[in-house]
């Protein structure tokens, strides 16, 4: 299987940059959510955390 995708990744022409583009589009995703967690705010936090546990879905608790 391996001699299979070998021979046809070698005829594609610069397949060398797909490993490189790919860990970039990775970590450049993991920094965007990582940058937003930290600036996202408290009370929106608290509030979506405290989702699961409320038996209804219309209620907005405001602690």
């Amino acid at each position: 299987m391996l001699k299979f995708v070998k021979h046809h990744l070698a005829t594609i022409d610069n397949v060398d940059i797909y490993p490189i583009i790919s860990l970039i589009l990775f970590g450049s995703v993991f920094i965007a959510i990582l940058i937003k967690t930290f600036l996202a705010d408290k009370n929106t936090m608290k509030q979506l955390s405290q989702m699961p546990l409320n038996d209804d879905p219309n209620s907005n608790p405001q602690n």
